[in-house]
C-alpha cells in the first residue's frame, strides 16, 4: 500500500459506485461528469495499491477487496458527516458543552439564581460546574480544563481576559453582646474585633485580610474555617466576628441564630465578581452572553442593597 491516504472525493466517489454498480448512474447521483468519477477511483486503487472493481461490458462488479473497502467507507463518510454536523450545531450561542468553574464562596449562593435562566434561555447548553479554589480554577482554565470560571477579580494569572458582574459589599456579622451599636457602623470598629476567617487558598481569606490591613485590625490567630457556614456558625458561639459578602447572607445567617448584622458607612469594603476565559478563546461573544444573563438574573432576583453592577 501507498503512503498517501483516500481522500474524502475518492470514498464518495467509490461508495457511489459500489451502491449503483454502474458509472453512469453513480457519476449522475453525484452530479459529477463520468471521467471524473472515473479517475476519482482509479485513483483510490492507485492509493490503496489494488484492484477494487471488475469492469464487464453491462456493469461493475466489486472485487473482494472493493467489498470490504465499501462497508469500510460507508462508516468513515457516515462518521464524517456526522462529525460536521456536531459542529455545526455547537456555532450557536452557548449551543453544547459549556466546563465552568466556580469558587466556593460563589457557588452556592449565586448558582440557584443562575441556573434556572441559563436552562431556559440556552436549552440546548450542556453545562458542568467544577467547584474549586481560586488557584486551581485559574490552573484548570490555562490547562484547557475548564472554559470559563467565575470568581473574584482581579484573576491572579496573565492570559486571562475578565468581564466584570457584579460589586457585593462586605457585612460584619457578630454575635449579640458585642454592643456595637448601630447597624451601620465605620471601618475602624474591625480594630477592637477578633476577625475569624477562612483557611488559606480561599481568596475571601485573603481579601478579609486586606479589609483588616486597611484600619489597622488584627485577624483572629487561632481560628479558621474550610466554609463560610462554619465560618459563621462560630461567630455564632461567640468566638468572634467575620465578614460576610451580600450575596451569602440570606443562606449562612439563615441557618445560625443570634447573629447582628452590620453594614459599613459608605465607602463600604467590597469585592468583584466576575468571569475568566482565556485571552486565546474564540468564545469570546459566548461569554459575553453568559455574563448578560447573569447580570439579568442577578437583578431578576430582586438585588440587596449591597450589591451593584460592576464598578468600572
Amino acid at each position: 500500500m501507498a503512503s498517501s491516504r483516500p481522500t474524502v472525493a475518492q470514498l464518495r466517489a467509490f461508495l457511489a459506485l459500489a451502491e449503483h454498480l454502474h458509472f453512469r448512474d453513480a457519476a449522475a447521483a453525484l452530479r459529477m461528469s463520468q471521467p471524473a468519477l472515473s479517475g476519482a477511483v482509479a485513483a483510490l486503487e492507485d492509493t490503496l495499491g489494488t484492484r477494487l472493481v471488475e469492469r464487464t461490458t453491462r456493469k461493475v462488479l466489486l472485487t473482494p477487496a472493493g467489498e470490504r473497502v465499501a462497508r469500510r467507507a460507508e462508516v468513515v463518510l457516515a462518521e464524517l458527516d456526522r462529525l460536521v454536523d456536531e459542529v455545526k450545531a455547537v456555532q450557536g450561542t452557548l449551543v453544547g458543552p459549556l466546563r465552568v468553574g466556580v469558587i466556593p464562596t460563589v457557588a452556592p449562593y449565586l448558582l440557584p439564581i443562575v441556573l434556572p435562566r441559563l436552562a431556559k434561555e440556552f436549552p440546548d447548553l450542556k453545562l458542568s460546574v467544577h467547584e474549586e479554589q481560586t488557584e486551581q480554577l485559574v490552573t484548570e482554565l490555562l490547562a484547557g480544563r475548564l472554559d470559563v470560571v467565575l470568581l473574584a477579580l482581579p484573576v491572579p494569572a496573565a492570559g486571562v481576559t475578565e468581564i466584570a458582574l457584579y460589586d457585593e459589599d462586605f457585612v460584619l456579622v457578630a454575635p449579640p453582646g458585642f454592643e456595637l451599636g448601630d447597624k451601620e457602623i465605620p471601618r475602624e470598629t474591625l480594630n477592637d474585633l477578633d476577625v475569624l476567617l477562612l483557611n488559606q487558598g480561599h481568596c475571601l481569606r485573603d481579601q478579609a485580610l486586606d479589609v483588616c490591613r486597611d484600619v489597622g485590625a488584627r485577624a483572629a490567630a487561632a481560628t479558621y474555617a474550610t466554609s463560610l457556614a462554619t465560618l459563621v456558625q462560630l461567630v455564632s458561639g461567640g468566638l468572634g466576628v467575620t465578614l460576610v459578602p451580600e450575596t451569602a447572607l440570606p443562606v449562612e445567617t439563615g441557618r445560625a441564630p443570634n447573629l447582628e448584622l452590620h453594614r459599613f458607612t459608605p465607602p463600604a469594603p467590597f469585592r468583584s465578581i466576575g468571569l475568566g476565559f482565556r485571552s486565546t478563546s474564540p468564545r469570546t461573544d459566548e461569554f459575553e452572553a453568559l455574563a448578560e444573563s447573569v447580570r439579568i438574573a442577578m437583578s431578576d432576583s430582586g438585588v440587596a442593597p449591597g450589591i451593584r453592577p460592576a464598578r468600572p
